[in-house]
Protein backbone atom coordinates (compact mmCIF):
# COMPACT_ATOMS: atom_id res chain seq x y z
CA UNK A 1 0.00 0.00 0.00
CA UNK A 2 1.40 3.42 -0.96
CA UNK A 3 2.13 6.33 1.36
CA UNK A 4 -0.82 8.42 0.18
CA UNK A 5 -3.17 5.61 0.95
CA UNK A 6 -1.81 5.27 4.48
CA UNK A 7 -2.13 8.99 5.14
CA UNK A 8 -5.62 9.08 3.73
CA UNK A 9 -6.74 6.51 6.32
CA UNK A 10 -5.02 8.03 9.34
CA UNK A 11 -4.46 11.76 8.94
CA UNK A 12 -4.66 14.10 11.92
CA UNK A 13 -7.82 15.71 10.49
CA UNK A 14 -9.75 12.48 11.15
CA UNK A 15 -8.59 12.02 14.75
CA UNK A 16 -11.20 14.34 16.35
CA UNK A 17 -13.92 12.35 14.63
CA UNK A 18 -12.37 9.13 15.90
CA UNK A 19 -12.22 10.68 19.38
CA UNK A 20 -15.90 11.54 19.24
CA UNK A 21 -16.61 7.87 18.56
CA UNK A 22 -14.52 6.90 21.58
CA UNK A 23 -12.03 4.62 19.71
CA UNK A 24 -8.95 6.83 19.18
CA UNK A 25 -5.86 6.65 21.33
CA UNK A 26 -3.28 9.30 22.18
CA UNK A 27 -0.82 8.21 19.50
CA UNK A 28 0.79 10.91 17.35
CA UNK A 29 -0.22 13.59 19.93
CA UNK A 30 -3.91 13.21 19.11
CA UNK A 31 -4.92 13.86 22.70
CA UNK A 32 -2.94 17.07 22.88
CA UNK A 33 -4.12 18.29 19.51
CA UNK A 34 -7.78 17.94 20.48
CA UNK A 35 -7.51 19.02 24.11
CA UNK A 36 -8.62 15.63 25.38
CA UNK A 37 -7.97 14.90 29.02
CA UNK A 38 -7.98 18.49 30.43
CA UNK A 39 -10.56 21.13 31.36
CA UNK A 40 -11.34 23.32 28.29
CA UNK A 41 -10.52 27.01 28.44
CA UNK A 42 -13.31 29.60 28.33
CA UNK A 43 -12.24 30.41 24.81
CA UNK A 44 -12.48 26.79 23.76
CA UNK A 45 -15.90 26.51 25.43
CA UNK A 46 -17.15 29.51 23.48
CA UNK A 47 -15.62 28.07 20.38
CA UNK A 48 -17.37 24.76 20.98
CA UNK A 49 -20.74 26.47 21.48
CA UNK A 50 -20.37 28.80 18.51
CA UNK A 51 -21.70 28.00 15.08
CA UNK A 52 -19.24 26.64 12.52
CA UNK A 53 -18.82 30.03 10.78
CA UNK A 54 -17.96 31.67 14.10
CA UNK A 55 -15.40 28.97 14.92
CA UNK A 56 -13.77 29.51 11.59
CA UNK A 57 -13.63 33.28 12.13
CA UNK A 58 -12.15 32.83 15.60
CA UNK A 59 -9.42 30.57 14.17
CA UNK A 60 -8.68 33.27 11.55
CA UNK A 61 -8.43 35.84 14.37
CA UNK A 62 -10.67 38.39 12.56
CA UNK A 63 -13.02 38.88 15.57
CA UNK A 64 -16.07 37.65 13.74
CA UNK A 65 -17.18 35.20 16.36
CA UNK A 66 -20.61 34.75 14.97
CA UNK A 67 -22.15 35.03 18.48
CA UNK A 68 -22.90 37.47 21.26
CA UNK A 69 -20.30 36.27 23.74
CA UNK A 70 -22.76 34.09 25.57
CA UNK A 71 -20.18 31.30 25.34
CA UNK A 72 -18.28 32.92 28.17
CA UNK A 73 -21.26 33.04 30.46
CA UNK A 74 -22.59 30.51 33.00
CA UNK A 75 -24.41 28.53 30.35
CA UNK A 76 -21.27 28.14 28.29
CA UNK A 77 -19.20 26.98 31.28
CA UNK A 78 -21.87 24.43 32.25
CA UNK A 79 -21.85 23.11 28.74
CA UNK A 80 -18.08 22.89 28.89
CA UNK A 81 -18.21 20.81 32.07
CA UNK A 82 -20.73 18.47 30.49
CA UNK A 83 -18.46 18.05 27.51
CA UNK A 84 -15.47 17.47 29.76
CA UNK A 85 -17.40 14.70 31.53
CA UNK A 86 -18.24 13.12 28.19
CA UNK A 87 -14.63 13.41 27.16
CA UNK A 88 -13.59 11.47 30.28
CA UNK A 89 -16.04 8.70 29.41
CA UNK A 90 -14.63 8.57 25.91
CA UNK A 91 -11.14 8.14 27.35
CA UNK A 92 -12.35 5.16 29.34
CA UNK A 93 -13.82 3.68 26.18
CA UNK A 94 -10.57 4.35 24.33
CA UNK A 95 -8.43 2.61 26.92
CA UNK A 96 -10.93 -0.24 27.21
CA UNK A 97 -10.62 -0.74 23.47
CA UNK A 98 -6.83 -0.69 23.72
CA UNK A 99 -6.87 -3.22 26.57
CA UNK A 100 -9.26 -5.54 24.72
CA UNK A 101 -7.10 -5.35 21.61
CA UNK A 102 -4.02 -6.32 23.59
CA UNK A 103 -5.89 -9.14 25.30
CA UNK A 104 -7.10 -10.50 21.97
CA UNK A 105 -3.61 -10.31 20.51
CA UNK A 106 -2.14 -11.84 23.65
CA UNK A 107 -4.69 -14.62 23.65
CA UNK A 108 -3.97 -15.37 20.02
CA UNK A 109 -0.27 -15.60 20.83
CA UNK A 110 -0.93 -17.75 23.88
CA UNK A 111 -3.32 -19.87 21.82
CA UNK A 112 -0.62 -20.51 19.25
CA UNK A 113 1.90 -21.39 21.94
CA UNK A 114 -0.63 -23.68 23.64
CA UNK A 115 -1.41 -25.33 20.31
CA UNK A 116 2.29 -25.96 19.76
CA UNK A 117 2.56 -27.22 23.35
CA UNK A 118 -0.19 -29.77 22.68
CA UNK A 119 1.44 -30.82 19.42
CA UNK A 120 4.66 -31.34 21.34
CA UNK A 121 2.87 -33.70 23.72
CA UNK A 122 1.85 -36.13 21.00
CA UNK A 123 3.96 -39.20 20.27
CA UNK A 124 3.66 -40.87 16.87
CA UNK A 125 4.80 -43.78 14.77
CA UNK A 126 4.45 -45.27 11.28
CA UNK A 127 0.92 -46.32 10.31
CA UNK A 128 1.93 -49.79 9.08
CA UNK A 129 4.73 -52.14 10.03
CA UNK A 130 4.55 -54.32 6.93
CA UNK A 131 2.71 -54.82 3.65
CA UNK A 132 -0.72 -56.44 3.94
CA UNK A 133 -1.71 -55.78 0.34
CA UNK A 134 -5.06 -54.41 1.55
CA UNK A 135 -6.27 -51.25 -0.19
CA UNK A 136 -8.59 -48.54 1.06
CA UNK A 137 -12.27 -49.13 0.22
CA UNK A 138 -13.63 -47.41 -2.87
CA UNK A 139 -15.79 -44.33 -2.15
CA UNK A 140 -19.56 -44.69 -2.24
CA UNK A 141 -21.84 -42.72 -4.57
CA UNK A 142 -21.36 -39.60 -2.40
CA UNK A 143 -17.58 -39.94 -2.39
CA UNK A 144 -17.42 -41.09 1.25
CA UNK A 145 -15.42 -43.99 2.68
CA UNK A 146 -15.61 -45.80 6.02
CA UNK A 147 -13.15 -44.89 8.77
CA UNK A 148 -11.27 -47.68 10.57
CA UNK A 149 -9.18 -47.05 13.68
CA UNK A 150 -7.25 -49.69 15.61
CA UNK A 151 -7.32 -49.05 19.38
CA UNK A 152 -4.42 -50.68 21.24
CA UNK A 153 -3.82 -51.07 24.97
CA UNK A 154 -0.15 -51.65 25.80
CA UNK A 155 1.12 -53.41 28.93
CA UNK A 156 4.53 -51.72 28.67
CA UNK A 157 6.36 -51.30 31.99
CA UNK A 158 9.13 -49.17 30.48
CA UNK A 159 7.82 -46.10 32.33
CA UNK A 160 7.95 -45.89 36.13
CA UNK A 161 4.33 -44.71 36.20
CA UNK A 162 3.26 -47.91 34.46
CA UNK A 163 5.25 -50.04 36.88
CA UNK A 164 3.57 -48.29 39.81
CA UNK A 165 0.15 -49.05 38.34
CA UNK A 166 0.73 -52.45 36.77
CA UNK A 167 3.53 -53.95 38.84
CA UNK A 168 6.18 -56.06 37.18
CA UNK A 169 9.38 -54.16 37.97
CA UNK A 170 11.25 -57.14 36.50
CA UNK A 171 9.39 -56.63 33.20
CA UNK A 172 10.75 -53.17 32.43
CA UNK A 173 13.10 -54.50 29.74
CA UNK A 174 10.50 -56.82 28.20
CA UNK A 175 8.91 -55.99 24.87
CA UNK A 176 5.37 -54.66 25.32
CA UNK A 177 2.28 -56.75 24.58
CA UNK A 178 -0.89 -55.43 22.92
CA UNK A 179 -3.24 -56.86 25.53
CA UNK A 180 -6.22 -54.80 24.30
CA UNK A 181 -7.06 -54.65 20.60
CA UNK A 182 -10.27 -53.17 19.22
CA UNK A 183 -11.05 -52.19 15.65
CA UNK A 184 -13.39 -49.20 15.54
CA UNK A 185 -15.31 -49.00 12.27
CA UNK A 186 -17.24 -45.80 11.52
CA UNK A 187 -19.63 -46.08 8.57
CA UNK A 188 -19.11 -44.03 5.42
CA UNK A 189 -22.17 -41.91 6.26
CA UNK A 190 -20.88 -41.46 9.85
CA UNK A 191 -24.24 -42.60 11.26
CA UNK A 192 -23.17 -45.85 12.94
CA UNK A 193 -20.06 -47.34 14.48
CA UNK A 194 -19.01 -50.92 15.20
CA UNK A 195 -16.23 -52.18 17.44
CA UNK A 196 -14.75 -55.68 17.30
CA UNK A 197 -12.20 -57.18 19.67
CA UNK A 198 -9.87 -60.14 19.39
CA UNK A 199 -8.76 -61.57 22.78
CA UNK A 200 -5.07 -61.16 23.49
CA UNK A 201 -4.16 -64.91 23.51
CA UNK A 202 -5.71 -65.67 20.12
CA UNK A 203 -3.39 -67.43 17.67
CA UNK A 204 -3.45 -65.71 14.26
CA UNK A 205 -1.14 -65.53 11.24
CA UNK A 206 1.25 -62.63 11.85
CA UNK A 207 2.85 -61.25 8.66
CA UNK A 208 6.43 -60.14 8.23
CA UNK A 209 6.99 -56.84 10.01
CA UNK A 210 9.73 -54.25 10.27
CA UNK A 211 10.83 -52.50 13.42
CA UNK A 212 9.97 -48.80 13.77
CA UNK A 213 13.55 -47.78 12.90
CA UNK A 214 13.63 -50.17 9.94
CA UNK A 215 16.72 -51.96 11.26
CA UNK A 216 15.07 -55.25 12.21
CA UNK A 217 12.76 -57.57 10.29
CA UNK A 218 10.52 -60.10 12.02
CA UNK A 219 9.63 -63.19 10.03
CA UNK A 220 6.01 -64.18 9.51
CA UNK A 221 4.60 -66.70 11.98
CA UNK A 222 1.44 -68.76 12.42
CA UNK A 223 1.82 -69.99 16.01
CA UNK A 224 2.00 -66.82 18.10
CA UNK A 225 -0.83 -64.92 19.87
CA UNK A 226 -1.95 -61.60 18.44
CA UNK A 227 -0.73 -59.60 21.44
CA UNK A 228 2.87 -60.44 20.44
CA UNK A 229 2.54 -58.15 17.40
CA UNK A 230 3.38 -55.05 19.44
CA UNK A 231 6.83 -56.41 20.22
CA UNK A 232 7.38 -57.38 16.58
CA UNK A 233 7.60 -53.92 15.07
CA UNK A 234 5.35 -51.79 17.27
CA UNK A 235 1.72 -50.78 16.73
CA UNK A 236 2.31 -50.65 12.97
CA UNK A 237 2.79 -54.43 12.99
CA UNK A 238 -0.42 -54.88 15.00
CA UNK A 239 -2.24 -52.83 12.34
CA UNK A 240 -0.73 -54.83 9.47
CA UNK A 241 -1.78 -58.06 11.18
CA UNK A 242 -5.36 -56.84 11.47
CA UNK A 243 -5.41 -55.81 7.81
CA UNK A 244 -4.06 -59.18 6.69
CA UNK A 245 -6.54 -61.02 8.89
CA UNK A 246 -9.68 -59.03 8.08
CA UNK A 247 -9.13 -57.60 4.60
CA UNK A 248 -10.13 -54.22 6.08
CA UNK A 249 -7.93 -51.20 5.41
CA UNK A 250 -7.09 -49.57 8.76
CA UNK A 251 -6.67 -45.80 8.50
CA UNK A 252 -5.01 -45.11 11.87
CA UNK A 253 -3.93 -46.62 15.16
CA UNK A 254 -4.20 -45.11 18.64
CA UNK A 255 -2.35 -46.62 21.60
CA UNK A 256 -2.63 -46.02 25.33
CA UNK A 257 -0.68 -47.47 28.27
CA UNK A 258 -1.58 -47.98 31.96
CA UNK A 259 -0.89 -44.39 32.99
CA UNK A 260 -2.84 -43.09 30.00
CA UNK A 261 -5.94 -45.10 30.94
CA UNK A 262 -5.88 -43.65 34.45
CA UNK A 263 -5.37 -40.09 33.18
CA UNK A 264 -8.25 -40.27 30.71
CA UNK A 265 -10.64 -41.78 33.27
CA UNK A 266 -9.78 -39.03 35.75
CA UNK A 267 -10.23 -36.32 33.13
CA UNK A 268 -13.85 -37.28 32.43
CA UNK A 269 -14.58 -37.69 36.14
CA UNK A 270 -15.01 -41.47 36.07
CA UNK A 271 -16.49 -44.00 33.65
CA UNK A 272 -19.75 -45.85 34.44
CA UNK A 273 -19.54 -49.66 34.69
CA UNK A 274 -21.76 -52.26 36.36
CA UNK A 275 -21.43 -55.63 38.15
CA UNK A 276 -24.30 -58.01 38.94
CA UNK A 277 -22.78 -58.79 42.33
CA UNK A 278 -19.92 -57.48 44.42
CA UNK A 279 -16.50 -58.37 42.99
CA UNK A 280 -13.05 -58.89 44.47
CA UNK A 281 -10.50 -60.00 41.87
CA UNK A 282 -7.89 -61.48 44.20
CA UNK A 283 -5.39 -64.37 44.05
CA UNK A 284 -6.78 -67.86 44.69
CA UNK A 285 -5.19 -71.29 44.98
CA UNK A 286 -6.33 -72.12 41.47
CA UNK A 287 -5.47 -68.75 39.95
CA UNK A 288 -2.59 -66.64 41.26
CA UNK A 289 -2.53 -62.93 40.58
CA UNK A 290 -5.56 -60.79 39.96
CA UNK A 291 -6.25 -57.14 39.14
CA UNK A 292 -7.21 -56.09 42.68
CA UNK A 293 -10.60 -54.77 41.50
CA UNK A 294 -13.05 -54.47 44.40
CA UNK A 295 -16.56 -53.10 43.82
CA UNK A 296 -19.92 -53.64 45.50
CA UNK A 297 -22.94 -54.69 43.44
CA UNK A 298 -24.40 -52.16 41.00
CA UNK A 299 -23.24 -49.29 38.81
CA UNK A 300 -20.11 -47.29 39.67
CA UNK A 301 -18.00 -44.63 38.01
CA UNK A 302 -14.46 -45.96 38.05
CA UNK A 303 -11.44 -43.72 37.72
CA UNK A 304 -7.79 -43.65 38.71
CA UNK A 305 -6.25 -47.03 39.41
CA UNK A 306 -9.71 -48.58 39.73
CA UNK A 307 -10.36 -47.87 36.03
CA UNK A 308 -7.19 -49.77 35.11
CA UNK A 309 -8.18 -52.65 37.40
CA UNK A 310 -11.52 -52.88 35.62
CA UNK A 311 -9.87 -53.15 32.22
CA UNK A 312 -7.36 -55.76 33.40
CA UNK A 313 -9.77 -58.03 35.28
CA UNK A 314 -10.06 -61.48 33.71
CA UNK A 315 -10.53 -64.22 36.33
CA UNK A 316 -13.52 -62.61 38.05
CA UNK A 317 -15.25 -62.15 34.69
CA UNK A 318 -14.43 -65.71 33.63
CA UNK A 319 -12.41 -65.44 30.42
CA UNK A 320 -10.63 -63.19 27.96
CA UNK A 321 -13.87 -62.95 25.99
CA UNK A 322 -15.68 -61.58 29.04
CA UNK A 323 -12.80 -59.26 29.81
CA UNK A 324 -13.19 -57.85 26.28
CA UNK A 325 -16.91 -57.34 26.99
CA UNK A 326 -16.01 -55.43 30.17
CA UNK A 327 -13.64 -53.29 28.12
CA UNK A 328 -16.47 -52.57 25.67
CA UNK A 329 -18.70 -51.55 28.59
CA UNK A 330 -15.96 -49.15 29.71
CA UNK A 331 -15.54 -47.67 26.21
CA UNK A 332 -19.29 -47.23 25.75
CA UNK A 333 -19.43 -45.54 29.15
CA UNK A 334 -16.62 -43.19 28.14
CA UNK A 335 -18.46 -42.17 24.95
CA UNK A 336 -21.69 -41.65 26.88
CA UNK A 337 -19.89 -39.50 29.45
CA UNK A 338 -18.24 -37.35 26.77
CA UNK A 339 -21.55 -36.79 25.01
CA UNK A 340 -23.26 -35.79 28.26
CA UNK A 341 -20.43 -33.36 29.00
CA UNK A 342 -20.76 -31.75 25.55
CA UNK A 343 -17.07 -32.44 25.12
CA UNK A 344 -17.09 -31.44 21.43
CA UNK A 345 -18.69 -28.03 22.02
CA UNK A 346 -17.69 -27.02 25.57
CA UNK A 347 -14.39 -25.16 25.18
CA UNK A 348 -13.31 -25.78 28.77
CA UNK A 349 -13.92 -29.51 28.54
CA UNK A 350 -12.27 -29.67 25.15
CA UNK A 351 -9.09 -27.99 26.43
CA UNK A 352 -8.89 -30.28 29.44
CA UNK A 353 -9.38 -33.35 27.28
CA UNK A 354 -6.86 -32.08 24.74
CA UNK A 355 -4.18 -31.64 27.39
CA UNK A 356 -4.79 -35.08 28.88
CA UNK A 357 -5.29 -36.95 25.61
CA UNK A 358 -2.20 -35.57 23.90
CA UNK A 359 -0.09 -36.77 26.82
CA UNK A 360 -1.87 -40.10 27.26
CA UNK A 361 -2.10 -41.29 23.66
CA UNK A 362 0.37 -42.35 21.03
CA UNK A 363 -0.95 -42.22 17.46
CA UNK A 364 0.01 -43.05 13.89
CA UNK A 365 1.93 -40.27 12.20
CA UNK A 366 -0.79 -39.07 9.82
CA UNK A 367 -2.92 -37.88 12.78
CA UNK A 368 -0.01 -36.73 14.95
CA UNK A 369 -1.30 -33.21 15.52
CA UNK A 370 -4.00 -31.45 17.49
CA UNK A 371 -5.89 -30.69 14.30
CA UNK A 372 -5.59 -34.31 13.17
CA UNK A 373 -6.98 -35.65 16.45
CA UNK A 374 -9.70 -33.01 16.57
CA UNK A 375 -10.80 -33.76 13.02
CA UNK A 376 -10.84 -37.45 13.92
CA UNK A 377 -12.99 -36.86 16.98
CA UNK A 378 -15.43 -34.81 14.90
CA UNK A 379 -15.99 -37.90 12.76
CA UNK A 380 -17.34 -39.67 15.84
CA UNK A 381 -19.39 -37.05 17.62
CA UNK A 382 -22.62 -37.57 15.70
CA UNK A 383 -22.84 -41.34 16.18
CA UNK A 384 -25.79 -41.93 18.53
CA UNK A 385 -25.48 -44.39 21.38
CA UNK A 386 -28.08 -46.72 19.86
CA UNK A 387 -25.91 -46.93 16.71
CA UNK A 388 -22.69 -47.83 18.57
CA UNK A 389 -22.32 -51.61 18.83
CA UNK A 390 -19.42 -53.59 20.31
CA UNK A 391 -18.75 -57.29 19.82
CA UNK A 392 -16.07 -59.96 20.12
CA UNK A 393 -14.89 -62.22 17.32
CA UNK A 394 -15.93 -65.67 18.64
CA UNK A 395 -13.03 -67.95 19.54
CA UNK A 396 -12.49 -71.56 20.48
CA UNK A 397 -9.71 -73.44 22.25
CA UNK A 398 -6.50 -73.96 20.27
CA UNK A 399 -5.74 -77.64 19.75
CA UNK A 400 -2.07 -77.19 20.69
CA UNK A 401 -2.62 -75.25 23.92
CA UNK A 402 -5.85 -75.03 25.92
CA UNK A 403 -4.76 -71.65 27.29
CA UNK A 404 -4.72 -70.17 23.80
CA UNK A 405 -7.59 -69.50 21.38
CA UNK A 406 -8.22 -69.50 17.65
CA UNK A 407 -10.96 -67.65 15.80
CA UNK A 408 -14.16 -69.46 14.87
CA UNK A 409 -13.65 -69.20 11.12
CA UNK A 410 -17.25 -69.02 9.91
CA UNK A 411 -18.16 -66.36 12.46
CA UNK A 412 -14.98 -64.37 11.86
CA UNK A 413 -15.43 -64.43 8.07
CA UNK A 414 -18.98 -63.12 8.41
CA UNK A 415 -18.04 -60.27 10.76
CA UNK A 416 -15.00 -59.30 8.71
CA UNK A 417 -17.16 -59.22 5.57
CA UNK A 418 -19.65 -56.92 7.34
CA UNK A 419 -16.81 -54.54 8.15
CA UNK A 420 -15.43 -54.65 4.60
CA UNK A 421 -18.89 -54.06 3.12
CA UNK A 422 -19.78 -51.32 5.64
CA UNK A 423 -22.77 -53.27 7.02
CA UNK A 424 -23.97 -51.97 10.39
CA UNK A 425 -23.77 -54.20 13.46
CA UNK A 426 -27.11 -52.80 14.65
CA UNK A 427 -30.62 -52.80 13.14
CA UNK A 428 -31.44 -49.22 14.12
CA UNK A 429 -30.67 -47.65 10.77
CA UNK A 430 -33.00 -46.79 7.94
CA UNK A 431 -36.13 -49.00 7.75
CA UNK A 432 -35.98 -51.82 5.23
CA UNK A 433 -36.52 -50.58 1.70
CA UNK A 434 -35.81 -46.91 2.44
CA UNK A 435 -32.04 -47.02 2.44
CA UNK A 436 -30.54 -46.40 -1.03
CA UNK A 437 -28.92 -49.43 -2.56
CA UNK A 438 -25.12 -49.24 -2.86
CA UNK A 439 -24.02 -47.78 -6.14
CA UNK A 440 -21.78 -50.04 -8.20
CA UNK A 441 -18.30 -48.75 -8.84
CA UNK A 442 -18.02 -46.59 -11.92
CA UNK A 443 -17.47 -48.59 -15.08
CA UNK A 444 -14.19 -47.92 -16.86
CA UNK A 445 -14.24 -46.08 -20.14
CA UNK A 446 -12.35 -48.88 -21.89
CA UNK A 447 -13.77 -52.18 -23.15
CA UNK A 448 -12.28 -55.45 -21.93
CA UNK A 449 -10.03 -57.31 -24.31
CA UNK A 450 -10.85 -60.84 -25.46
CA UNK A 451 -10.51 -63.35 -22.57
CA UNK A 452 -8.18 -65.54 -24.61
CA UNK A 453 -5.64 -62.72 -24.92
CA UNK A 454 -5.44 -61.99 -21.18
CA UNK A 455 -2.78 -63.52 -19.01
CA UNK A 456 -4.08 -64.24 -15.48
CA UNK A 457 -1.91 -65.49 -12.61
CA UNK A 458 -3.84 -67.34 -9.90
CA UNK A 459 -2.36 -67.34 -6.38
CA UNK A 460 -3.47 -69.57 -3.50
CA UNK A 461 -4.06 -67.24 -0.53
CA UNK A 462 -6.42 -69.53 1.38
CA UNK A 463 -4.10 -70.03 4.34
CA UNK A 464 -5.09 -68.19 7.50
CA UNK A 465 -6.76 -68.39 10.91
CA UNK A 466 -4.09 -70.92 11.90
CA UNK A 467 -5.27 -73.13 9.02
CA UNK A 468 -3.01 -74.29 6.19
CA UNK A 469 -3.73 -73.27 2.62
CA UNK A 470 -6.04 -75.58 0.65
CA UNK A 471 -3.75 -77.71 -1.49
CA UNK A 472 -4.22 -77.25 -5.23
CA UNK A 473 -6.66 -74.36 -4.83
CA UNK A 474 -4.85 -72.09 -7.33
CA UNK A 475 -4.80 -74.85 -9.96
CA UNK A 476 -8.51 -75.53 -9.48
CA UNK A 477 -9.50 -71.89 -10.05
CA UNK A 478 -7.05 -71.50 -12.94
CA UNK A 479 -8.72 -74.45 -14.68
CA UNK A 480 -12.10 -72.87 -13.95
CA UNK A 481 -10.99 -69.66 -15.70
CA UNK A 482 -9.62 -71.62 -18.64
CA UNK A 483 -13.04 -73.21 -19.07
CA UNK A 484 -14.56 -69.72 -19.21
CA UNK A 485 -12.32 -68.65 -22.08
CA UNK A 486 -9.32 -67.28 -20.17
CA UNK A 487 -7.04 -69.83 -21.80
CA UNK A 488 -3.86 -68.12 -20.62
CA UNK A 489 -4.77 -68.40 -16.93
CA UNK A 490 -2.04 -70.17 -14.94
CA UNK A 491 -1.63 -71.17 -11.30
CA UNK A 492 1.32 -69.84 -9.33
CA UNK A 493 3.54 -71.69 -6.90
CA UNK A 494 3.34 -68.70 -4.61
CA UNK A 495 1.13 -68.92 -1.56
CA UNK A 496 0.09 -66.71 1.28
CA UNK A 497 -2.75 -65.60 3.49
CA UNK A 498 -5.54 -63.24 2.49
CA UNK A 499 -8.97 -62.85 4.00
CA UNK A 500 -10.83 -61.77 0.87
CA UNK A 501 -10.51 -62.84 -2.75
CA UNK A 502 -9.29 -60.04 -5.06
CA UNK A 503 -8.27 -59.39 -8.65
CA UNK A 504 -5.40 -56.93 -9.00
CA UNK A 505 -4.14 -55.17 -12.12
CA UNK A 506 -1.23 -52.79 -12.81
CA UNK A 507 -2.14 -49.26 -11.80
CA UNK A 508 -0.28 -47.96 -14.86
CA UNK A 509 -2.77 -49.79 -17.11
CA UNK A 510 -5.50 -47.37 -15.97
CA UNK A 511 -8.98 -47.87 -17.48
CA UNK A 512 -7.93 -50.69 -19.80
CA UNK A 513 -6.40 -52.62 -16.94
CA UNK A 514 -9.51 -52.14 -14.82
CA UNK A 515 -11.80 -53.28 -17.65
CA UNK A 516 -9.74 -56.46 -18.15
CA UNK A 517 -9.67 -57.22 -14.40
CA UNK A 518 -13.43 -56.64 -14.12
CA UNK A 519 -14.01 -59.20 -16.87
CA UNK A 520 -12.11 -61.78 -14.79
CA UNK A 521 -14.13 -60.91 -11.68
CA UNK A 522 -17.42 -61.12 -13.58
CA UNK A 523 -16.55 -64.54 -14.97
CA UNK A 524 -16.08 -65.86 -11.44
CA UNK A 525 -19.03 -64.08 -9.86
CA UNK A 526 -16.85 -61.76 -7.79
CA UNK A 527 -18.18 -58.29 -6.89
CA UNK A 528 -16.72 -55.21 -8.60
CA UNK A 529 -15.27 -54.16 -5.24
CA UNK A 530 -12.90 -57.15 -5.46
CA UNK A 531 -11.01 -55.42 -8.30
CA UNK A 532 -8.02 -53.38 -7.10
CA UNK A 533 -5.29 -51.36 -8.79
CA UNK A 534 -1.78 -52.24 -7.63
CA UNK A 535 1.28 -50.14 -8.42
CA UNK A 536 3.53 -53.20 -7.99
CA UNK A 537 1.48 -55.60 -10.14
CA UNK A 538 3.00 -56.76 -13.42
CA UNK A 539 -0.20 -58.25 -14.82
CA UNK A 540 -3.66 -59.44 -13.80
CA UNK A 541 -3.45 -61.50 -10.61
CA UNK A 542 -6.28 -63.39 -8.92
CA UNK A 543 -5.59 -64.06 -5.24
CA UNK A 544 -7.99 -66.69 -3.92
CA UNK A 545 -8.61 -65.73 -0.30
CA UNK A 546 -9.69 -67.69 2.75
CA UNK A 547 -13.29 -66.62 2.02
CA UNK A 548 -13.27 -69.06 -0.93
CA UNK A 549 -11.60 -72.21 0.30
CA UNK A 550 -13.86 -74.64 -1.52
CA UNK A 551 -16.16 -75.02 -4.52
CA UNK A 552 -16.16 -73.38 -7.93
CA UNK A 553 -18.93 -70.86 -7.21
CA UNK A 554 -17.96 -67.83 -5.16
CA UNK A 555 -20.36 -67.23 -2.29
CA UNK A 556 -19.85 -63.90 -0.66
CA UNK A 557 -20.30 -64.21 3.14
CA UNK A 558 -23.81 -62.92 3.77
CA UNK A 559 -24.20 -59.98 6.10
CA UNK A 560 -27.34 -58.05 6.99
CA UNK A 561 -27.51 -55.18 9.44
CA UNK A 562 -27.50 -56.51 13.00
CA UNK A 563 -27.00 -60.13 11.91
CA UNK A 564 -24.06 -60.92 14.16
CA UNK A 565 -23.08 -64.55 14.88
CA UNK A 566 -23.75 -66.21 18.22
CA UNK A 567 -20.99 -65.97 20.79
CA UNK A 568 -19.95 -62.45 19.81
CA UNK A 569 -21.04 -60.96 23.18
CA UNK A 570 -22.81 -58.01 21.58
CA UNK A 571 -23.17 -54.86 23.68
CA UNK A 572 -24.90 -51.70 22.49
CA UNK A 573 -23.95 -48.37 24.01
CA UNK A 574 -27.53 -47.37 24.88
CA UNK A 575 -28.32 -50.70 26.58
CA UNK A 576 -27.42 -51.09 30.23
CA UNK A 577 -25.80 -54.38 31.17
CA UNK A 578 -23.83 -55.68 34.16
CA UNK A 579 -20.91 -58.07 34.27
CA UNK A 580 -21.49 -61.52 35.77
CA UNK A 581 -19.00 -62.41 38.52
CA UNK A 582 -17.75 -65.96 39.05
CA UNK A 583 -18.33 -67.45 42.51
CA UNK A 584 -14.74 -67.41 43.87
CA UNK A 585 -14.62 -63.67 43.21
CA UNK A 586 -18.02 -62.59 44.47
CA UNK A 587 -17.86 -60.10 47.33
CA UNK A 588 -20.52 -59.33 49.90
CA UNK A 589 -19.41 -55.73 50.20
CA UNK A 590 -18.34 -56.11 53.84
CA UNK A 591 -15.08 -58.01 54.28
Amino acid sequence: MGQNSVRGEGTRKRVPRARELGWDDDLYGAGEATGAGREPSDEEVADADAPASGRAARRRGDGAAGGTGGGKGAGGRAAARRRAKKTGKRKVLRWTAITLSLLILGTAGAGYLYYEHLNGNIRGGARAGGDSGVKKAAPNALGDTPLNILLIGSDSRADAKNVALGGGKNLRENKPLADVQMLLHVSADRKNASVVSIPRDTIVPIPECRSADGKETFRATTDQPINETLGRGGPGCTLTTWESLTGVYVDHWIMVDFAGVVAMADEVGGVPVCVKSGVSDHPTKAQPGGSGLKLPEGTHEVKGKQALQWLRTRHAFGSDQMRAKAQHMYMNGMVEKLQKQNAWTDTGRLMGLAETATQALQVSDEIKSVSGLFDLSMQLKNVKLDRLTTANIPTTEWSQDKNKNVLVKKSADKMFAMLRDDVAFDKNGDPAGTKPKPTASAKPKATAESPGTLGVTVVNGTGGDAEPAVEGRARTIAELLQGKGFTRAESSNEGGSRADTVVTYPKADADQGKANALSVAKALGLPDSAVRADAKAEGITLIVGSDWREGTVYKKPAGEAGDIPDGAEVLRADTKDCMYIFDPYKWDGKS
